[in-house]
Order: C-alpha cells, then sequence, then structure tokens
C-alpha cells in the first residue's frame, strides 16, 4: 500500500513515436503484438536493452507494481508508493520468442539483489516480470528455473525477481516525457545495469 497521500493528477504527455523505432509508444499496436514488463533497475539502461532486440516494435518506461495512480518520479524514488521503474517492451513473437525474452532479461541484470541493482537501492529498484499472456508466464517460469541453477553454482544467491500477472501488478503509468528514450537524448547519461556474467541456458518446456 502507497504511503503518500493518493492526489488528482493528469496522465503525463509522452511523444507520439519512439525516437530510435520511430514507433508510437501508447499504441495501438500491430496485430499479435505482444506486450510485456520489465523492472531491472534504473529504468533509463533497461529500455536501451530492449530497444536494440530485433522484434522489438515498441518500448517506454513507467511506473507499475504499486499503489497510486499516475506518481511523479520524485515520489517512486522515496519507494514510498511501491511501484518498480519498469519498461513496456511491446514485441513481435514470430520475430523475437518469450524465451530469448526472458533470457535477455535475466542476464542483463542480477536478479538476485532483492530491492536493488547494484549502488540503485530501493523498492523501486527491484527485479520484475509483469506478464499479460499464458506464454510469457510460461517463459518467465522456465527461464528462472533454469537460471536459478547456474546462477548457485556461479556463487550467487536465489532469484528474487517479483514475478506475476500485469493485472496483479496493476496499472502501467507512463514516466515523464524526459525519461522516455533516454539515453539516446544523453548517450552519455548514467546507466547502472550490469549483469552477473553468468550464462543462461534455454530452458526445457513440455
Amino acid at each position: 500500500m502507497s504511503l503518500l497521500p493518493q492526489r488528482e493528477h493528469r496522465p503525463f504527455a509522452v511523444p507520439a513515436r519512439h525516437r530510435v523505432l520511430d514507433a508510437p509508444l501508447e499504441g495501438p499496436w500491430p496485430d499479435g503484438a505482444g506486450v510485456v514488463y520489465f523492472g531491472m533497475g534504473c529504468f533509463w539502461g533497461a529500455e536501451r536493452i530492449f530497444w536494440q532486440l530485433p522484434g522489438v516494435i515498441s518500448t517506454s518506461v513507467g511506473y507499475q507494481g504499486g499503489e497510486m495512480a499516475h506518481p511523479f518520479y520524485e515520489e517512486v524514488c522515496s519507494g514510498l508508493t511501491g511501484h518498480a521503474e519498469v519498461v513496456q517492451v511491446v514485441y513481435d513473437p514470430a520475430v523475437l520468442s518469450e524465451a530469448d525474452l526472458m533470457r535477455t532479461f535475466f542476464t542483463a541484470h542480477d536478479p538476485t539483489q532483492g530491492n536493488r541493482q547494484g549502488n540503485d537501492v530501493g523498492s523501486q529498484y527491484r527485479s520484475a516480470i509483469f506478464w499479460t499472456t499464458p506464454a510469457q508466464q510460461e517463459a518467465a517460469r522456465a527461464v528462472a528455473e533454469a537460471y536459478a541453477g547456474e546462477l548457485r553454482d556461479a556463487g550467487f544467491g536465489p532469484i528474487t525477481t517479483d514475478m506475476r500477472s500485469a493485472s496483479e501488478a496493476g496499472e502501467f503509468y507512463y514516466a515523464e516525457d524526459y525519461h522516455q528514450q533516454y539515453l539516446d537524448k544523453n548517450p552519455n547519461g548514467y546507466c547502472g545495469i550490469a549483469g552477473t556474467g553468468v550464462s543462461c541456458p534455454m530452458p526445457v518446456t513440455s
């Protein structure tokens, strides 16, 4: 539950088009496109990882998993709203499989750190997957299970990723305009994303 009082606030205006992919930030999406939400620390670097993947149609950053509607960045950073900084990833499943998406997610950051990523500390920086389809859920759980053993063998602790449906996590709120595609606007800007260096095998599925 949010520890900050709710207040009236309009959604943030975001750019009509993605700076890198020249796609809509708010849809509509092509028929058959998948949508999934990833939290992996500071969303600036996380978004850049996904917009570079073949098969990704659009990305945007925002806040999800908390209680307050349309929170400001400063409120999320207080850790009192319950939100995680997340990336909305829209993709073509015919080009980019759910398993490959999940493998990218798990290996691009450290999913064992709890409420932090490196020097970024707080629940807003937690590792998270909020899925919207059964295929994403199956892939997330299978990849997590496969990767957990590899991480354990390499001396890491258990995976702490917050994994649940997007409907359970609650609405995705777009972040302020200046956060969208931040590292394309500021190529030398801060990026605290770092993986473990442990490779992730393709999971065995039924």
